[in-house]
């Protein structure tokens, strides 16, 4: 299609044609990984990261490198599966309902810290304790905030009280668990809490956090390489170390345009998998134009989904029919959205006499903003004139929070449990209670997200969280738009990596 989406994709075509060269020059200076020699040193794994880690205290990281890089360091009693997210063992050996309020723990033994304490019961009533002090000030205590007492029965078994019923309790154990005499202790950013994961910090500095691997924690099997974690601001450069051989590795660094430059050069390799993640669009529901349910339908009606899946993202992504993403154990086939304008153009006329005029907010992101304005000119060709406004992202969730927009393109980038759709969809989470911006205030929608939350059995619960997704489908409160790949780029060396679902990290210690 002709116009500002077309012209939108020449950049990142401009960006290809000046690495090619520029790889060449650096790929003939320092190209390749040799095996060392007998008695040499091999260099630690290099993973490029956007920005630096804001903290490794897992108390308090709530950033994605944060997040990813503490998951590295410590471990909770249940992980996530890579593929299908349901709640798995990690430092728990097993559990049990005892009570709709009440869940036996039993936890693995001879497991211990980096610093070679055992891991016992009273870690994890400690840490459950830390996080919901209000004097630790953790940035994750509404997770535990269902969470009444713990009980240590044993050296190695729990037995974890709540105060309602709460079916994500197994998800929200993935929590990491820390040594009970520092779990109330100040914040340490510097990543020198004792920790049960794979790695432990050798150093951190300005741009370079150190790891290596941990001895004893919850990971089978250990990891066996040192990882620097280096952060790279720019693309381009992130693209030309990988070339240089520079580096070893890169997750969703690279916007999808860049990828066919990395894919060709020796000994560079691109993992993709399905992702359990969302992008969607955002509207204000309760005032305005946009609270009329007819005009939201006809703007989701209009998006030409596959498109933008296909070009824009390269074909790296999936048309989302639903919140949920396929692989998700939650999830429930959807027919496909439809892409019919002159069916939208139709309806918004109906709904709207004359032409809409909104403004639809995104971030400073290249790829983003390019992708806002593909939006923006699919929308004007069905009667609505869309005013695309890139913003940081500290303005932009402080203008959603504020109920200052109409329309907003956002990401949920992790979607591990359907209960965090209570965050953004139910009228107790409307800011600053939670993260429900778009002010959506829906009695059936509450009372499907309360159920969801109460039901302990698998099966019950994916019959409400499929009603749910119908009822927010027939009112359009949130419009989805796709799901992402999850991306790494690699060297030889780390051939073998692949990021979960939600795309952490802990595939690092495969290699």
């Amino acid at each position: 299609m002709p116009g500002r989406g077309a012209k939108a994709l020449a950049k990142p075509a401009f960006l290809l044609s000046l690495l090619g060269p520029l790889m060449a020059v650096l790929g003939g200076c320092s190209r390749g990984h040799a095996t060392p020699e007998h008695g040499a040193t091999v260099r630690p794994l290099e993973m490029l990261i956007p920005t630096d880690a804001e903290t490794l205290d897992p108390r308090h990281a709530t950033d994605a490198v944060a997040l990813r890089a503490t998951r590295l360091l410590h471990a909770g009693l249940v992980r996530l599966d890579p593929d299908t997210l349901e709640p798995r063992p990690y430092l728990a050996r097993s559990w049990t309902w005892v009570s709709p309020l009440a869940l036996r723990v039993e936890l693995r033994e001879g497991i211990r810290f980096h610093s070679g304490a055992p891991f016992t019961a009273r870690d994890v009533k400690a840490t459950i304790a830390a996080f919901q002090a209000p004097q630790v000030g953790s940035r994750h205590a509404r997770v535990v905030e269902t969470i009444g007492d713990v009980d240590v029965v044993g050296e190695l078994t729990v037995l974890v009280h709540l105060k309602r019923a709460h079916a994500t309790l197994l998800t929200d154990l993935e929590i990491p668990i820390l040594r009970a005499d520092e779990a109330f202790s100040p914040p340490r950013p510097d990543g020198s809490l004792d920790g049960l994961g794979p790695y432990v910090v050798r150093r951190r500095e300005p741009g370079a956090i150190e790891l290596e691997p941990a001895k004893g924690g919850a990971m089978s099997p250990s990891a066996t390489q040192s990882v620097t974690l280096r952060t790279v601001h720019d693309e381009n450069a992130r693209a030309l170390r990988m070339h240089a051989g520079r580096a070893d590795l890169v997750v969703n660094g690279f916007s999808p345009t860049l990828l066919p430059a990395l894919e060709h050069a020796p000994g560079v390799h691109v993992n993709a998998r399905r992702g359990a993640n969302l992008t969607y669009m955002l509207a204000r529901t309760d005032r305005g134009l946009l609270a009329d349910v007819r005009v939201r339908r006809a703007l989701a009606t209009a998006i030409d989904r596959e498109r933008v899946a296909r070009t824009l993202l390269a074909g790296r992504a999936q048309p989302a029919d639903t919140l949920l993403p396929p692989d998700h154990w939650a999830y429930t086939a959807a027919p496909p959205w439809p892409s019919d304008r002159k069916a939208a153009a139709a309806s918004l006329a109906e709904a709207h006499p004359g032409r809409l005029h909104v403004t639809l907010l995104t971030s400073t992101d290249r790829l983003r903003g390019t992708i806002a304005r593909f939006l923006a000119q699919e929308l004007a060709e069905v009667g609505a004139d869309v005013e695309v406004v890139p913003l940081e992202l500290g303005t932009l969730i402080g203008r959603l929070g504020a109920g200052d927009f109409e329309l907003a393109t956002l990401q949920l980038p992790e979607i591990t449990e359907p209960n965090v759709l209570r965050v953004f969809l139910h009228s107790s989470s409307v800011p600053p209670a939670g993260a429900n911006r778009g002010r959506v205030r829906d009695a059936e929608v509450d009372r499907l997200l309360d159920e969801g939350e109460a039901t302990l059995d698998i099966a019950a619960r994916k019959t409400i969280y499929a009603a749910l997704e119908r009822r927010i489908r027939d009112e359009a409160l949130l419009i989805p738009l796709w799901h992402e790949d999850q991306i790494a780029v690699v060297s030889e060396r780390a051939r073998a990596f692949m990021p979960s679902a939600e795309g952490r990290w802990l595939g690092l210690t495969s290699l």
